[in-house]
C-alpha cells in the first residue's frame, strides 16, 4: 500500500500523503516476528526467486532508502497523520460516523476487507498463533479506551467467525487463482519466519540508529 502511495505521489508531484495512522489506537506496534517489513526488497526478491512463477514487472515496490530518504528528503514528500493533531477517541469517532453518515461498524480492526479479515483473523491466528487483537487492545488499554478485563473477555473468543470461515477460505483461494486444496496445503506446511530468508535487517537497524541520532526517527527495532 505504501509503495503504491509513494510511487503515485512521486509520479504526480504530490507533496503530502494523508494517513489514518495515529498514536491513540496504534501506539503499540506488531512485533517484527508477526509482520516483517514489506520494504525489504532483498527479502522479497529472495522469496520470489525461490517460489515465484511470474516476473514482478508491475508489482509496486519502494525500498527503505527510497521511501525513508529519497522521497522524503530529496523529493520532499511528507506523510501527515491528522488524527495525531486532534483529540481522537475511537468509540466517539465510530459513534459520530454512525450517527451522521449511517456508517456500519465491522467486528474488528482491518476487517473491512475480506482479505485482511481472513489474513489477520484466521491465517495468522490459526497457522502461526498470532492474535493481532493483543496489539490493538494493548494500545487501547494504554490510552485508557479499554480495560484489561474487557480485552481479556474479547480475547477469550476466536477472532474469526466459524460460521463464515469456509466461505472466506473459498473466496481467498479463488482470488489467488488457486484451489481450496492448494490453499489448505500451504496452511498445513511447516511455518517459516523472515529469518529463513535473506534480508536487509542489519541495514534497517543501523539506518534507524543513524536517523534517531539525527532526530529523524523515534522508533526502535529490536
Amino acid at each position: 500500500i505504501f509503495a503504491v502511495m509513494y510511487n503515485f505521489a512521486a509520479k504526480h508531484k504530490i507533496k503530502y500523503i494523508l494517513t489514518g495512522a495515529n498514536y491513540s489506537t496504534e501506539c503499540v506496534k506488531n512485533p517484527m516476528e508477526w509482520t516483517y517489513m514489506g520494504s525489504d526488497l532483498v527479502q522479497l526478491k529472495d522469496i520470489h526467486k525461490k517460489f515465484g512463477q511470474s516476473p514482478l514487472i508491475s508489482y509496486p515496490t519502494a525500498n527503505i532508502l527510497k521511501h525513508k530518504v529519497y522521497l522524503r528528503y530529496i523529493k520532499g514528500i511528507k506523510v501527515i497523520k491528522p488524527l495525531n493533531y486532534v483529540p481522537y477517541i475511537k468509540k466517539e469517532a465510530l459513534r459520530f460516523l454512525a450517527d451522521n453518515y449511517g456508517w456500519q461498524n465491522y467486528s474488528q480492526k482491518h476487517f473491512e476487507s475480506r482479505f485482511t479479515r481472513f489474513y489477520e483473523g484466521y491465517w495468522l491466528f490459526k497457522k502461526f498463533g498470532y492474535d493481532t487483537r493483543r496489539v490493538q487492545f494493548s494500545s487501547l488499554i494504554l490510552t485508557k479506551q479499554m480495560t484489561k478485563q474487557e480485552a481479556l473477555e474479547k480475547l477469550s473468543q476466536p477472532p474469526y467467525d466459524e460460521n463464515t470461515i469456509k466461505q472466506d477460505f473459498e473466496y481467498i483461494a479463488t482470488k489467488l487463482g488457486i484451489s481450496v486444496n492448494e490453499l489448505q496445503k500451504y496452511m498445513d506446511l511447516s511455518n517459516k519466519t523472515y529469518k529463513d530468508y535473506k534480508s536487509q535487517l542489519r541495514t534497517f537497524v543501523w539506518g534507524t540508529k543513524i536517523m534517531k541520532a539525527l532526530g529523524l526517527e523515534r522508533r526502535n527495532i529490536r
